[in-house]
């Protein structure tokens, strides 16, 4: 039985992700499902979205199976539903962030209610929590940006999940839900490296972002858990923070679109492979989340020392990148 169930979250998720990127491949057009490039964009011409669906469809029926709380699974899908309809014509940026807000505060009074004793058993942390749930959410979103980062990262991140709710004693649901969305990616990532045929859209990217955040807290008995899962997508935030600090600084609309991130500036400036750059960032997200597992059993203090050193280091090479872009 343990492994028909093993083997369920592997082909499926597989199949999955690589049936919904095969469907968009072939029917976006026709669905008018198209991202075309604008002189924002790092790609040329007309590439069908909402690929990351399969991904979605995946733990939909994964999570089915493995019995996961309703209070997670129904608003992730009810947000995946909205962002789809977001890739198939957009919704305004306002509208959008109230929903995810919603979905955030669903999840988190199921979340609260039904955990008992748990270390975020209590409302006071709810505005917080959903700013956090919110912002990842939107934080993977505006990372989405080049061939494979996204899908990349998510095969990093939720292998992490899984390896740390397995370390650490957690349900075995769980376990396996977090290695079957690892391979929905992986079934995805061939439709969208080196070179897109598909991109994820929102219905991925958002999917992803609020997944993640989500699982971070369920995972989390004490802040030392919940800051050292953060890590799993630490590039994600560096990236996305640093990028928000130019703009302010530049005094530009945060809600603008741009091509400011590091990942974009490596890209469209200096002329990386979209495959390069997704790679590298999976490969130092892959240490980053190695060495914070091993860190975090000397404390919050030793994590949070960790996170600042690594930010330090990313933000030099991240303003020194940008300046020989300008130049």
């Amino acid at each position: 039985m343990e492994l028909s169930i093993f083997m369920i979250c592997i082909f499926v998720p597989l199949f999955f992700g690589i049936l919904g990127a095969f469907f968009i491949k072939r029917f976006g057009y026709k669905l008018g499902l198209i991202d075309t490039a604008g002189e924002r964009s790092s790609h040329e011409g007309k590439i069908p979205k909402a690929g990351g669906i399969g991904i979605v469809i995946s733990f939909v029926v994964c999570s089915l199976y493995l019995k996961i709380p309703y209070f997670f699974l129904i608003p992730a899908v009810f947000l995946s539903f909205i962002s789809f309809c977001n890739d198939l014509r957009e919704i305004k940026p306002k509208y959008r962030l109230l929903i995810h807000f919603f979905c955030s505060f669903v999840f988190l009074i199921g979340f609260i209610f039904f955990s008992g004793t748990c270390f975020f058993s209590n409302f006071w942390f709810i505005p917080i929590l959903a700013v956090f749930i919110a912002g990842t959410a939107n934080f993977y979103n505006f990372m989405d940006g080049i061939n494979g980062i996204a899908a990349i990262t998510g095969v990093v991140a939720f292998f992490f999940l899984g390896i740390y709710s397995y370390i650490f004693g957690f349900q075995t649901g769980y376990t396996l839900l977090f290695f079957s969305i690892m391979f929905s990616y992986l079934g995805f990532l061939p439709f969208n490296i080196p070179r897109a045929s598909v991109f994820m859209g929102d219905v991925g990217s958002i999917f992803s972002g609020f997944i993640f955040a989500c699982s971070s807290i369920l995972l989390s008995e004490n802040l030392t858990d919940f800051f050292c899962i953060c890590g799993f997508i630490f590039l994600f935030y560096a990236d996305e923070l640093s990028t928000m600090f130019i703009r302010l600084k530049e005094k530009e609309s945060l809600v603008k679109p741009h091509r400011k991130h590091l990942y974009q500036v490596l890209v469209n400036e200096l002329g990386f492979s979209h495959f390069k750059i997704s790679f590298f960032f999976g490969i130092i997200q892959f240490i980053i989340s190695v060495l914070i597992i091993n860190i975090k059993v000397y404390g919050i203090f030793y994590i949070l020392i960790f996170y600042l050193f690594i930010f330090v280091i990313f933000c030099f090479y991240s303003f020194k990148i940008r300046k020989k872009a300008k130049s």
